[in-house]
């Protein structure tokens, strides 16, 4: 299956509790911090929910 990188590129601070809980999940904790996933519809689901503080390096 295909990887997708996410990267942070804007801090959680003042952001909901979901949306920080969230960060959380895929992994990030710090601004410019880079993970790479499995992708999966729930993955996908999660980055957009979180769309305006991450982006998909591919």
């Amino acid at each position: 299956m295909a990887t997708i990188k996410i990267k942070q590129i804007k801090s959680k601070i003042g952001a909901p509790v979901d949306q920080k809980r969230t960060l959380q999940a895929l992994g990030l904790r710090r601004i410019s911090q880079v993970v790479e996933k499995e992708d999966s519809p729930v993955l996908r689901g999660m980055i957009r929910k979180v769309h305006h503080l991450v982006t998909v390096v591919e």
